[in-house]
């Protein structure tokens, strides 16, 4: 990362370290969440940009291959946190970006996109190993079928857990698309 927002620009300490700070946090965010670190600091250099980037621009600022830059902005077009725009007086080879800052629907898109992919893909495993281990259960051994029958069990209170986690991803998304994030200012937990 370089120690400016834009090149030739000369900017305050404390705008620079908070900058900095953000797309270190981002980044350390995505990765957290499986993204890669360098997805959380694509968005939060196009988040904190007052107008479109260009993956030139990414590049530079960033210090990253124009390759890693572009793989890694689709992640983020796919998942609805950057858009591409249309920038008056640049050429018409060169795409820019600017990022999603409704967050909620973010949230609602990576939870809908993946979560709730990942959850059916586990479900849907986890009901062929209990076809599967019901229907050759009659043909083991008295001492197979004991150690089968307990795998059924555990499969099962994990599909419990994992409809419990459907459930609540479907309740957060019917909750968030009722939600204005405007008109909440303080959260108690606990």
């Amino acid at each position: 990362m370089t120690d400016h927002l834009d090149a030739g620009t000369s900017r305050d300490k404390d705008l620079i370290a908070v900058h900095n700070s953000m797309l270190d946090g981002l980044g350390k965010l995505s990765d957290y969440f499986g993204f890669g670190k360098v997805v959380g600091q694509l968005y939060g250099a196009i988040l904190l940009s007052d107008h479109p980037l260009s993956l030139d621009d990414m590049v530079e600022r960033l210090d990253i291959s124009k390759a890693s830059a572009s793989m890694n902005i689709r992640t983020l077009e796919n998942m609805g946190m950057v858009r591409q725009v249309w920038v008056r007086g640049s050429s018409g080879r060169r795409k820019f970006y600017e990022a999603e800052t409704d967050f909620w629907q973010i949230i609602t898109n990576i939870l809908n996109a993946r979560e709730m992919r990942d959850v059916d893909r586990a479900l849907s495993i986890m009901e062929d190993n209990l076809k599967r281990l019901n229907e050759s259960m009659t043909s083991m051994s008295e001492d197979d079928r004991q150690l089968a029958q307990l795998y059924v069990d555990r499969i099962a209170q994990i599909q419990a857990l994992f409809r419990f986690a459907q459930l609540m991803i479907t309740a957060i998304l019917a909750r968030v698309a009722e939600t204005d994030l405007q008109d909440i200012s303080h959260i108690d937990i606990g």
